[in-house]
């Protein structure tokens, strides 16, 4: 008797730190931080795929978006802070409850226009300045040069973007105003980003938080229980990296 009572008590109190594991595991990506893994090339130079990275959910406020599955039980944004031109953020785009990662280039009411490959705010054009040329290869195995230069937006901030061609399906688009309570996202590897510029602004309520830092990287994407690839895969340069 005296064993199996110690046997249900051992169990119950497991499963009762287990919940409270998960539930403590639960608030923290809710409200605190949540991780993220970077599975495409959309927003290189900066996020390579394979990097792992923290995005901080109170930056903006919390919305249903903000809770596993969409399913938070809030209608509305609460406890909200606008974002800032610039800002590398996960949202959820219009057409999907996939969670993308971009840069904000355009705020509520800024007419957006993309010229030649340049970035025009207002009728303002982002600066330009050539970097260097990096070589790249393709998933086809196709090798290719990939321009890189240094945007500036209207507001100072600087960041590396990519130009693999000109005259690319994203290099010129027709003028959009941004509407009210919606924003505007950019990939910063122009030529291979799916991005507002094919499905429009993204509104406030989508935003689910702010990219602050890599926290773990592994060449490719190289899966993170893999730990027998560490040696050769981890890319120790990009640890700890903060990102802006």
């Amino acid at each position: 008797m005296t064993d199996k009572f110690l046997s249900k008590s051992w169990f119950k109190s497991n499963l009762l730190t287990l919940i409270y594991a998960l539930l403590i595991a639960l608030l923290i990506r809710t409200f605190l931080f949540q991780p993220f893994f970077i599975p495409s090339s959309s927003m290189e130079p900066n996020l390579l795929i394979g990097d792992r990275l923290f995005a901080s959910k109170y930056d903006y406020g919390y919305s249903k978006h903000s809770f596993p599955f969409s399913l938070g039980p809030i209608s509305d944004r609460v406890l909200s802070t606008n974002p800032e031109r610039g800002d590398v953020i996960i949202f959820k785009p219009p057409h999907t409850n996939l969670d993308y990662i971009k840069r904000l280039v355009g705020m509520p009411g800024d007419i957006i226009k993309v010229k030649d490959g340049k970035l025009i705010i207002n009728g303002e054009s982002a600066k330009y300045k050539e970097l260097r040329e990096d070589t790249k290869i393709l998933k086809n195995g196709r090798v290719v040069k990939a321009r890189v230069l240094i945007e500036t937006l209207p507001n100072g901030k600087s960041y590396e973007i990519y130009n693999y061609i000109d005259g690319s399906p994203g290099d010129n688009t027709n003028e959009i105003i941004v509407p009210n309570d919606s924003y505007f996202f950019l990939g910063d590897n122009r030529d291979n980003s799916n991005d507002s510029r094919f499905w429009g602004s993204v509104n406030f309520d989508r935003l689910v938080g702010k990219a602050q830092i890599i926290f773990f990287s592994t060449e490719g994407g190289s899966k993170f229980y893999e730990i027998w690839k560490w040696p050769f895969d981890i890319q120790f340069k990009r640890l700890l990296k903060l990102i802006s």
